[in-house]
């Protein structure tokens, strides 16, 4: 069966090039923290878009990309998962959750409050499809998942940090409360919620450090 390929070309570097733009782009992106505060300042739509495309470009099991990215930006949606988010993380607090657990995220100083959910210009809600439709309506295979979305993931939150605005990756758990809410097909699944925006005023985050380069690299 004949391919159908294209040319393809990227510039390349020398040497010095390389290594200074890898650094400077660690650099910058050791820059990118979770915030949980945000002003109530409107991110254009636009912006949101372009953020989207750039996840977009992920690479995805057979080139399926099995995600879909809703963008939540009216206040009564927001309020009602909002609700529902927080029924799901009194619970967690309260019972379903570990004294290690509890114990771990304890520095962060959360609870089952997640105003976020409200202040932040929107909420992007990453759908997971399970499976994707040929043009009959009979089921089409999706691959690795969870890979890809996880993949694209970290690509919008790069795009995002790029585009001076601030996220948290919230994962409610259960989740499905956004399927519902969000009125989305039987083939999508939430794989996480992340709110978007400007940071608000005198914003702080927790004093953390990143484990270093020999803790996470290994070379043979």
């Amino acid at each position: 069966m004949a391919k159908d390929f294209i040319p393809y070309s990227i510039e390349t570097f020398s040497e010095e090039e390389m290594l200074e733009r890898s650094h400077d782009f660690a650099e910058w992106l050791s820059e990118r923290r979770t915030v949980r505060h945000f002003a109530k300042k409107p991110v254009p739509i636009e912006v949101i878009e372009n953020i989207i495309a750039a996840a977009n470009t992920a690479p995805s099991g057979a080139n399926l990309q099995p995600w879909t990215f809703c963008v939540v930006s009216d206040p009564t949606i927001k309020k009602e998962i909002r609700g529902a988010a927080e029924k799901e993380e009194y619970e967690n607090y309260k019972e379903r959750m570990s004294d290690e657990w509890l114990e771990d995220i304890d520095h962060l100083g959360t609870d089952h409050h997640k105003p976020f959910l409200e202040e932040a210009s929107h909420l992007l809600v990453v759908m997971k499809q399970s499976h994707g439709y040929n043009k009959d309506g009979s089921r089409k295979r999706h691959y690795y998942v969870n890979e890809s979305v996880g993949i694209a993931c970290g690509m919008l939150l790069s795009a995002i940090h790029n585009a001076g605005l601030v996220a948290v990756t919230h994962t409610p758990s259960p989740m499905g409360f956004l399927k519902k809410i969000l009125n989305r097909p039987r083939n999508e699944q939430p794989f996480l919620l992340i709110p978007v925006g400007f940071p608000a005023d005198n914003t702080e985050v927790p004093n953390i450090a990143r484990k270093s380069l020999r803790e996470v690299m290994s070379c043979y």
